[in-house]
C-alpha cells in the first residue's frame, strides 16, 4: 500500500493533524492549570475558614497563626504560600466569600491567588470585590494592573461620563454605548510630573503610547489619526478614530488641552455625524458615538451643550491631576504625532486592526 504524500516528503493531511494535536495540548494545559488554581484556591479557602471557625468555637488566639505559619513551613520547606501574611489573607478569604460552592461560580475563582489578595487588601465591598475580579477575568489584568485599576477607581470613572447618549441612542443601545466611556481618563504612565525636556518627553509618550491607547479601553482598535473623511469636495480630519471591536462601532475622540467650550461640541458632533454618515455601515455597526477629552469642564454648561446636538457624544477628562502636570501632558499635535510615528516605528501595534473597508464585512 502506498501512503500519499506531499511535496515536502510528510503524509497527507499530516500538517492539518499537528495544527490540531498542538491546539488541543494547549488546550489541555490551560484546563489544567485553571483547574489546579481552582484546587488551591479551595485549599486556601478551607484553611481560612477552619481558622475561623477554631478562633470562634475554641477561643484559639490570634498568635496561633505564627504557629501554624512555623509548623507548615518546616513541613513543607520548599513551598511557598505559608506565611503569617498569607494565611491571614487565606482568613479574609474565607470572611469574603462565606459560601464555598459560590466560588466555583464567581469569577475570583479564575484568579491567581496574588490578584486574590490584592482584592482583598485594597477592596472592602464585596460588590467592588466581584466586579474588579470580573474585570481582571474579562480583560486578563495582570496583578500589576488589577492594582493600578482599583487605585485609579476604575468602577465609578467607567461609564459615568456626561453624556446624551440616552437622548440620541434607543435605550438599550445607549447603555451600551455608555459602557465605553469613562468620566476622566488617567495617562499616570505618562509621567507628567517629570521634569524632562521636550525631546525627551515625546520619546517617553512614544514607548509609552501602547499604554495611552488601552486607557481608553482594551476592546478599542485603532483605526488612524488625522482621519480623513471627504464630504461634497471638502476634506476634514478627526483627531483619533477607534473601532469597538465587542460593540461594533466606531469611536471619535477629540482632544482639547483647555477647559471645555461649548464651541467644542459642535465639532465633534459634525465629525461624529459625518463617520456615522460616511465610514459606518449601517447594517453591520452600531451608531457611532463621540468622546472629547478635555483637562476641565463646567458641568452647568455641558448640559447645554450636550442637548444642542443630535449626534452621541460624551465629554471626559484628563483626571487626578494638578495645573501643573496637566501642562505637561502631550497636546492634541503631541499625541497625534507620537501615534504616528508609534506607527512607522512599530507596525505591529495596529497591525491586526482592520481598515474601515475590513469592517464592514
Amino acid at each position: 500500500m502506498t501512503i500519499e504524500t506531499s511535496d515536502a516528503g510528510v503524509p497527507k493531511g499530516y500538517n492539518e493533524f499537528m495544527t490540531d494535536l498542538k491546539q488541543r495540548v494547549r488546550t489541555t494545559q490551560f484546563r489544567a492549570v485553571r483547574a489546579a488554581n481552582a484546587e488551591v484556591l479551595r485549599l486556601y479557602w478551607s484553611v481560612g475558614r477552619d481558622i475561623l471557625d477554631r478562633q470562634k468555637d475554641e477561643g484559639w488566639g490570634a498568635k496561633v497563626v505564627d504557629q501554624i505559619s512555623a509548623d507548615m513551613r518546616r513541613e513543607f520547606p520548599g513551598q511557598r504560600g505559608w506565611s503569617r501574611t498569607s494565611l491571614k489573607y487565606m482568613r479574609m478569604f474565607a470572611e469574603g466569600w462565606p459560601d464555598l460552592d459560590a466560588i466555583g461560580q464567581q469569577p475570583v475563582d479564575q484568579l491567581p491567588w496574588g490578584h486574590v489578595t490584592i482584592l482583598l487588601a485594597k477592596l472592602k465591598a464585596r460588590e467592588d470585590r466581584d466586579w474588579y475580579a470580573a474585570k481582571a477575568v474579562e480583560n486578563g489584568w495582570s496583578r500589576g494592573s488589577l492594582e493600578f485599576e482599583i487605585k485609579m477607581d476604575l468602577k465609578s470613572r467607567l461609564g459615568s461620563a456626561p453624556s446624551n447618549f440616552s437622548a440620541t441612542l434607543d435605550a438599550a443601545d445607549s447603555d451600551l454605548a455608555q459602557q465605553v466611556v469613562k468620566d476622566s481618563y488617567i495617562f499616570e504612565h505618562l509621567d507628567p510630573g517629570k521634569q524632562i525636556v521636550e525631546r525627551d518627553r515625546e520619546q517617553a509618550l512614544m514607548d509609552r503610547i501602547q499604554n495611552t491607547l488601552l486607557e481608553l479601553g482594551r476592546d478599542m482598535a485603532f483605526v488612524g489619526r488625522q482621519y480623513r473623511i471627504e464630504v461634497g469636495g471638502d476634506e476634514f480630519f478627526v483627531d483619533l478614530l477607534f473601532f469597538h471591536v465587542t460593540q461594533l462601532r466606531y469611536v471619535v475622540v477629540e482632544l482639547k488641552v483647555g477647559k471645555f467650550q461649548p464651541a467644542h461640541m459642535g465639532q465633534i458632533g459634525t465629525y461624529v455625524a459625518m463617520v456615522d454618515g460616511e465610514v459606518r455601515d449601517s447594517a453591520v455597526h452600531a451608531k457611532t458615538v463621540g468622546i472629547l477629552l478635555c483637562t476641565e469642564r463646567n458641568d452647568a454648561t455641558l448640559d447645554y451643550a450636550l442637548a444642542s446636538t443630535a449626534s452621541p457624544v460624551a465629554v471626559a477628562l484628563y483626571d487626578g491631576l494638578t495645573p501643573e502636570e496637566r501642562a505637561a501632558l502631550p497636546s492634541p499635535g503631541e499625541l497625534e504625532a507620537v501615534i504616528e510615528e508609534e506607527i512607522q516605528a512599530h507596525g505591529s501595534l495596529i497591525a491586526a486592526t482592520p481598515e474601515p473597508a475590513d469592517l464592514r464585512a
